[in-house]
């Protein structure tokens, strides 16, 4: 049998599928939503415990690679940006907000799509953790720190990033699953 050759029908990209009303939301969209909320009223409890206990910059040791901190980050990802001079907070609830926006319509059009829909309900919630954050604080409160020893610190986290990790992890396996089905 001769090796199959993809059509444009079979090798549809993340983004046209989205396009595409193959399947439809229906109630699902209200599941993934419920998901997403779940996400940042567990980030925010979890960042109103960190803020009321703890001072800026203190740190308590939980195990021999973990400390909980209290940190607080004006920039993005391992603190891009945070000395920018302010413009980035309001350009950063910009970006989650129009994000979230497009999130919505993806889940809307593709809310059957269950890996799919749970990696964009993850991603959403935690970039509306964040933004809450931005909004309230002027900044994005970190409390998870990991470390090897003293000689390596990865840079701290909270619950709403490791959402987003989680929903971009599950976003490549979906692709993947697709693509290989073919």
């Amino acid at each position: 049998m001769p090796p199959r050759i993809p059509t444009p029908s079979s090798s549809v990209s993340m983004a046209s599928r989205s396009l595409s009303r193959s399947s439809s939301a229906g109630p699902a969209v209200w599941l993934w939503l419920g998901i997403a909320l779940v996400v940042v009223l567990l980030d925010q409890f979890a960042k109103i415990l960190i803020v009321g206990d703890f001072r800026l910059g203190e740190s308590r040791a939980v195990t021999s690679f973990f400390d909980v901190v209290r940190l607080e980050n004006t920039g993005m990802a391992w603190s891009l940006l945070a000395n920018a001079g302010g413009w980035q907070r309001w350009f950063f609830i910009a970006l989650a907000l129009g994000a979230s926006g497009f999130m919505l319509y993806l889940l809307m059009r593709n809310g059957s799509q269950k890996l799919f829909s749970f990696a964009i309900a993850m991603v959403m919630g935690g970039a509306v953790g964040n933004v809450i954050d931005r909004v309230v604080r002027g900044a994005v409160v970190d409390f998870i720190s990991l470390h090897w020893h003293q000689s390596y610190t990865f840079p701290a986290f909270n619950l709403a990033d490791s959402a987003i990790t989680l929903g971009a992890i599950c976003l490549v396996l979906d692709e993947l699953r697709r693509v290989r089905k073919g």
